[in-house]
This record gives C-alpha cells, sequence and structure tokens, in this order.
C-alpha cells in the first residue's frame, strides 16, 4: 500500500539528538534552537523568529499579539484547519468565516471586502497548499483601515509570493513543522514576528509572560512576570531534530517538486476534464506541499478513493468547512459559502513525501487515467 504521507528523516536527526542529550540545555532555546532561528532569519529575513511547539501555538502567539477584546471579529477562511480559528476564539474574539474563491481554496480581497465592519481587528489569511493568496490588495486595504494581518503559512515554507517569502509578508506568520510538511520535527512551528513593535512582546509571550530573553541580553538585571504568555518555547530536541531538516532543505524541496511536477505532466489535460488540477497564480510559486484534485461532486470523489484504495493507493480528502462544523454551526452568522462546501466535498489530495518514486508516481498516474477517463 502507498501511505499519503511518510515523514522525511535525513539521518543526521539522531545524532543532534544524542549531542542534546549531551548538552546542558534540554528544555529549549539552545544551541539548535538559535541556528534555527538564525537560518530562517537569514534565508527568509523575516524579522524575528521564535519556534514553538506546533503551528497552533504559532497562531495563538500572533493571536496573542494582536490584543483582542470580547466583540473584536477576525476574518478567517472557512476551508482551513481549526487551529486557524481555535487561536482568535481563545483570545475572546468572533470569528467571521470567509469563502474561498472560485479558482483555489485560498481567499481574497473580493471575499474578505464585504465581511469588513467597525469591528474587525484581524484577517487571517491561510496560504492553502503552499501557494500565495494575493496579498498586495489585502494588505494595501488593511493598512487603510487599520486592520492586522496574519499569514497562516502552515504548508508555505519556501514558497513565495512576487518574490517575497510567504509569511514574511503581513504583521505576523505561522508555519507548521508537523510530521505531514515539507519540513518536520515530528510536531512544531514557527511564530515569524515582521512589524518592530511587537518583537518585545513576543519574546515575552514566548517566555511565559517574563522579560528573561532581556534579562539573558543584559538589558534588565533581574527577570519577572511582565506579561501574558505561555509554554511555548519547543524543547531542544524538538529544534535539533528541525535542524537536520533544514540542513537538507534544498534536496526535499527539489525531490518533492519533482514529483508534483511528474503528477502535473502526467494528469494535466489526460484525464475527465470535469476534474480541476491545482491552481498556481503568475505571482505565486509552488513549494510542492500538495498535489490536489478537485472532482465535480462527492459521488466522484468518493468512488475514485475507493478504486485507488482497492489498487493498492492511499488519496485522502481535506478539511470539512469550519463555518458548518458541529462546534460552531450555530454560532456562525448563516451565510452559504458555496466553495469551501465545494472543497470539502470533491477535493483530494495524491501522496507525495520524499520516499515516493517514480514508479510508485507512475502508478499513481495510471490508475488514476485508467478511472478518470477523457
Amino acid at each position: 500500500m502507498i501511505p499519503f504521507n511518510k515523514p522525511y528523516f535525513s539521518g543526521k536527526e539522531l545524532k543532534y539528538l544524542e549531542d542534546v542529550c549531551h548538552s546542558t540545555t534540554m528544555s529549549g532555546n539552545g544551541q539548535f534552537t538559535k541556528k534555527c532561528h538564525e537560518f530562517l532569519e537569514k534565508k527568509y529575513g523575516f524579522k524575528k523568529c521564535l519556534l514553538a511547539t506546533s503551528g497552533t501555538d504559532a497562531l495563538e502567539m500572533c493571536a496573542m499579539l494582536c490584543k483582542l477584546k470580547p466583540g473584536d471579529e477576525v476574518i478567517v477562511p472557512s476551508y482551513t484547519f481549526v487551529s486557524s480559528a481555535l487561536a482568535f476564539l481563545r483570545e475572546g474574539a468572533k470569528v467571521v468565516f470567509c469563502d474561498s474563491s472560485n479558482e483555489s481554496p485560498n481567499v481574497s480581497l473580493e471575499n474578505i471586502e464585504p465581511l469588513v465592519t467597525p469591528r474587525t481587528k484581524v484577517i487571517c489569511v491561510v496560504h492553502y497548499a503552499g501557494v500565495a493568496v494575493d496579498m498586495d490588495p489585502i494588505m494595501e486595504f488593511a493598512n487603510e483601515h487599520g486592520i492586522l494581518v496574519v499569514e497562516d503559512a502552515a504548508q508555505a515554507i519556501d514558497s513565495y509570493y512576487k518574490g517575497r517569502p510567504l509569511g514574511s509578508i503581513g504583521h505576523f506568520g505561522a508555519f507548521s513543522f508537523h510530521e505531514t510538511k515539507n519540513i518536520s520535527s515530528g510536531e512544531g512551528g514557527l511564530c515569524v514576528v515582521n512589524d518592530d513593535r511587537y518583537i518585545s512582546r513576543a519574546e515575552i509571550i514566548w517566555e511565559k509572560g517574563t522579560n528573561r530573553a532581556e534579562f539573558y541580553r543584559g538589558m534588565v538585571n533581574k527577570y519577572g512576570w511582565v506579561d501574558m504568555g505561555s509554554s511555548f518555547l519547543p524543547s531542544e530536541f524538538n529544534a535539533a531534530y528541525l535542524w537536520a531538516q533544514l540542513e537538507q532543505m534544498d534536496d526535499i524541496q527539489n525531490k518533492r517538486k519533482h514529483i508534483w511536477q511528474m503528477y502535473w505532466d502526467g494528469l494535466n489535460g489526460q484525464i475527465d476534464p470535469s476534474i480541476r488540477m491545482p491552481y498556481i497564480p503568475d505571482y505565486a510559486t509552488n513549494n510542492a506541499h500538495m498535489f490536489y484534485m478537485v472532482f465535480p461532486n462527492l459521488d466522484y470523489r468518493t468512488r475514485y478513493m475507493k478504486f485507488m484504495k482497492e489498487n493498492g493507493v492511499t488519496p485522502t480528502f481535506h478539511y470539512l468547512p469550519l463555518h458548518s462544523s458541529e462546534y460552531y454551526k450555530d454560532k456562525h452568522d448563516g451565510r452559504e459559502l458555496p466553495n469551501c462546501d465545494h472543497y470539502g466535498d470533491c477535493l483530494c489530495r495524491l501522496p507525495l513525501f520524499y520516499e515516493l518514486t517514480d514508479e510508485e508516481v507512475q502508478k499513481i498516474i495510471d490508475l488514476t487515467k485508467e478511472f478518470c477517463k477523457k
């Protein structure tokens, strides 16, 4: 059986984990944490990087930095993982769900603008499949109205918008290093702060509400509890595992892009034209996080997935829209979000991971062409 995902393992992870075992710093913010921060800040130009224990925690840090109050509104895509909404709900805000565009699960200013009210404080965009949302119009609109922008870049490491790294454009960015992501620490995340006004407070939140980071830099004589915060700082074991992967980023990305291109070349224009391929706009790059197909209806997708599993392949669907979830459906304002519903019913993801061989990819292509004949 070809699985949907298999986490990448370079071989250096075990060596670096052993190094941590023999070090004096296991609880975090040691040499491997610093290596990861320096690498990511230098490679992508992020103003401030702070590793987190998960992508969810990275988003929660972003939400805390927004200083939300009860009654404040945050616009969030409905077709996303629950963490995109939870982070803001936990701060007492009201989440207003936004529909996806026709072309892809991403949102656009056209979807967002009608939802903005005087109570709107934050717009959270999700770069679905690592492909950029059209950020310039959103940033221009947000800045005109005094609205903060959070980039949920959980899937978007090493992807770009008009030459700018995703996660570096909004006021804040959040990445995930979950085992399903291109770069993984098993479970982990990254909070990115792109606005100088928020860097000091971000460090305090990261350090459980204390100004310990300033103390270590010699800026204060002692440190204490100065603000809200939590235990967002991951252990040095997580950072060591992540560093082993970051060292291999170019190799990982090249292999994933090769697999993605094989799918594209083998399927685009070769199968039933009612099935849509991934949409990559001119302003965006593709980091090969995901290859998906959008079927015309739920029954077609269901039969395709059953056929593939019977033939030794494990494709999978993705999100169920949050606005109609068991938890939030009674809190939603009743608007229909037809594109989100369509992607929830019809989008299907194909296996994509480093160890997937060309022969396995070709098998998946051949089976798909057999079932989805033109």
